[in-house]
């Protein structure tokens, strides 16, 4: 479906910004054989409500930021839905994508992420049919 969706990735904070994927995620989509080549963290931005459908916040504070962000940028065309990630899971054990930086968690993460992006996509199949 990638001529359908495009998928981007940004934080809430510019401590990251320019950099690669933090080794316990390298390591993790190594082991998986998922490719992160050209990877670089990027912060969101007022034009990101304009130019995304969808926008998915990890947990309740990435939203609250996101919302702001939109709201400072706020202009007639916006179509970004804000949501948050796990709402995209029922009955998830988490309301919130725990942050793996803080708990050494990313095979949990991943598994989270995974579960999040097929429900994600049966939406959106359903969305197109």
């Amino acid at each position: 479906m990638s001529h359908v969706v495009e998928v981007d990735s940004a934080g809430t904070g510019d401590w990251h910004i320019g950099k690669s994927p933090h080794e316990g995620t390298r390591k993790l989509l190594d082991e998986k054989q998922i490719s992160y080549a050209g990877m670089k963290a990027r912060q969101v931005t007022a034009n990101d409500q304009f130019d995304y459908t969808t926008i998915v916040c990890m947990d309740n504070q990435n939203y609250k930021d996101v919302q702001r962000v939109f709201k400072q940028g706020a202009g007639n065309g916006s179509r970004g839905k804000v949501i948050t990630f796990m709402s995209l899971v029922a009955g998830a054990h988490v309301t919130e994508v725990p942050d793996p930086y803080y708990t050494g968690n990313f095979e949990e993460v991943y598994e989270l992420v995974e579960q999040g992006c097929h429900a994600l996509l049966q939406q959106i199949k359903q969305q197109l049919s």
